[in-house]
């Protein structure tokens, strides 16, 4: 990731925890903002951050806006400036835009502009509070096109101490086993462990506790699988 960059418009919650995020794996990322506090707030941790109106064609152009791999609207506050913005993206060639929508009025209106990439921060983090409300095993959820998901869970009861020839997830329950989370014990007494990912897990692998699945199937057979095994 550390050859891509990233232009990020709109420095709100989102906007910054995004930029922050890309930044951290090592992408190299433009922030963008009207407002200079937020620009200034956020400067020490992108590679740029430019206070300018994405309104203003000329000024998106003038940062080469159309040579990044791809950029994000995440205006919220205004829905009119958020479109004007994806025209001049647009316009401007840019290759990859990535929109974010307040309702389903909004996805309509940027979907029909050409914008495929749509985020609804508002409807998702609601969807994933109410899972792990209801689903208390669950630690991420992500849904996904067609009644799929990919959920990130504690190991339920019962199959702690299996290995996963004895499970047989994709058999039995029609999920797959994307990878584990699993940690390791610390060297240092009193401090935690450390969490790292098992690879591409094998049949013998056995499932202890404290482990974190990473799991990827229709949403009904992922709820199926923590209920039976609870």
């Amino acid at each position: 990731m550390k050859n891509q960059q990233f232009a990020v418009i709109g420095l709100g919650q989102f906007g910054e925890a995004i930029a922050r995020s890309l930044s951290q794996k090592g992408a190299q990322v433009m922030a963008i903002d009207a407002k200079h506090d937020r620009v200034d707030y956020i400067s020490s941790e992108v590679t740029y951050a430019v206070a300018l109106d994405a309104t203003d064609k000329k000024a998106l152009a003038s940062q080469n806006i159309q040579d990044f791999d791809a950029v994000v609207i995440s205006i919220g506050e205004n829905f009119e400036n958020l479109l004007l913005c994806a025209v001049n993206l647009i316009e401007l060639g840019v290759s990859r835009i990535i929109a974010r929508a307040k309702g389903n009025a909004n996805k309509l209106i940027l979907q029909r502009l050409g914008i495929k990439e749509i985020f609804q921060p508002e409807f998702e983090v609601g969807a994933v509070v109410a899972e792990r409300l209801l689903n208390p095993s669950l630690l991420s959820f992500m849904k996904m096109p067609d009644g799929y998901a990919i959920a990130e869970i504690t190991p339920p009861i019962k199959i702690i101490g299996k290995n996963l020839n004895e499970i047989s997830m994709i058999k039995n329950y029609n999920i797959n086993l994307i990878t584990i989370k699993r940690i390791s014990p610390s060297t240092k007494e009193g401090e935690p462990g450390t969490m790292h990912i098992t690879g591409v897990p094998q049949a013998d692998t056995i499932i202890i506790d404290h482990d974190q699945l990473v799991v990827f199937g229709r949403e009904k057979d992922l709820k199926k699988f923590i209920e039976v095994n609870s």
